[in-house]
């Protein structure tokens, strides 16, 4: 594997006197975000394992590879993300709720319930699109995407987030190969977490690592110690920079270790080793970021137990709020398709705005088919 960035040490010191150039607020809301992402973790797995949503994805040992990218793009950008980012929504002030209706799938989601939990998409205060369950997809369409904004003559980059084992997908060698060629604004993070699934990276790739794989496209590439913020936002920074420059896309590498299972529905205990997890815990993302901050002399007792106790109520009143929420209307079955509702599917919506109806139903709300 090529030399790995790393920017702030387990001990919580910085390299050479490494300074990210963030105020000490901007550090206190990288550090409250990544608390989000552990909270939002916590109410999500409860709700799973009551029935109360059906899914979701653990983001434990992601967290500083999710903010640190994030903190290096700007409200203009675009994010094309895996499902393990949630970090990088909440640093951009999504409101929690607003990815809590997805959870649900009530009518307040932005699917409208047509979708999984976990596929958000949001156009303020940033470009998120949804996520892509076909694994390495998303990446031809972060590809054209900013081949697009660099036709219009925008200064605007692409960050596409995914796993190591979507670097097998035939997206990841298609995405790579137009955007070395078309020198697109795109920075790809590979999120090596050590497992695409129960598929350990040595069973996933030959190569010396991912990042490698950068070179038979003719494109840089950095790898990065991805439990290290600072390490994350600087590559990203460095690729965006370039990318704005019209140089092209870069690959990055981040190396971290999800920290739990693929998803809710998953158990690693498995497939990965007791070891490698007591390793990895030792290099929890979270807790180096604190040391940092407690050796530049922001950190206090206080100050993390009001941060714990505030995002654990942020996370709990949004699921609140989103489970009390009304499901999507029946409408929504036939919605946002056609421009005109043809008329086999204006028959097919009134017929069952009629049954529901004659049953008693609340989601036609004894009125006739709107669309």
């Amino acid at each position: 594997m090529t030399d790995m960035l790393t920017l702030i040490q387990p001990d919580g010191a910085t390299e050479n006197g490494y300074d990210a150039g963030l105020s000490d607020e901007e550090l206190i809301h990288c550090y409250r975000a990544m608390l989000l992402v552990r909270s939002f973790d916590e109410i999500c797995l409860k709700l799973q394992r009551s029935g109360r949503i059906g899914f979701s994805i653990p983001n434990r040992g992601i967290e500083a590879t999710q903010v640190g990218a994030a903190s290096a793009l700007r409200k203009s950008d675009w994010i094309f993300p895996s499902y393990r980012d949630f970090g990088m929504y909440l640093y951009h002030g999504i409101p929690a709720v607003e990815m809590m209706h997805n959870m649900f799938g009530n009518a307040l989601d932005s699917a409208k319930g047509r979708q999984m939990p976990v596929h958000f998409s949001f156009v303020e205060p940033i470009h998120f699109c949804s996520i892509s369950s076909p694994i390495g997809t998303h990446l031809p369409h972060a590809v054209g995407a900013a081949y697009a904004s660099k036709l219009r003559g925008e200064d605007t980059v692409h960050l596409v987030s995914f796993g190591d084992g979507g670097t097998s997908s035939l997206g990841f060698h298609s995405g790579m190969n137009f955007a070395a060629v078309w020198k697109a604004p795109v920075v790809f993070l590979c999120q090596n977490n050590g497992y695409a699934i129960s598929c350990p990276s040595d069973e996933q790739t030959a190569s010396d690592g991912y990042a490698i794989k950068a070179e038979a496209y003719g494109m840089r590439h950095a790898t990065v110690d991805g439990n290290d913020l600072f390490a994350v936002r600087q590559a990203v920074l460095d690729a965006a920079e370039l990318a704005r420059r019209g140089e092209g896309p870069t690959l990055i590498e981040s190396v971290t270790f999800r920290m739990g299972g693929h998803s809710t529905s998953d158990d690693p205990t498995k497939y990965v080793p007791k070891e490698l997890i007591e390793e990895w815990e030792k290099k929890d993302p979270v807790e180096r970021f604190r040391r940092f901050l407690e050796r530049k002399g922001i950190w206090t007792q206080k100050l993390e137990d009001d941060l714990r106790a505030e995002t654990l109520a942020e996370i709990d009143a949004a699921a609140k709020t989103a489970e009390s929420t009304d499901a999507p209307g029946l409408e929504t079955i036939f919605s946002d398709v056609y421009a005109e509702v043809p008329h086999h599917i204006r028959a097919q919506g009134e017929f069952l705005f009629d049954l529901s109806k004659r049953r008693g139903d609340a989601a036609s709300g004894g009125g006739e088919f709107p669309l």
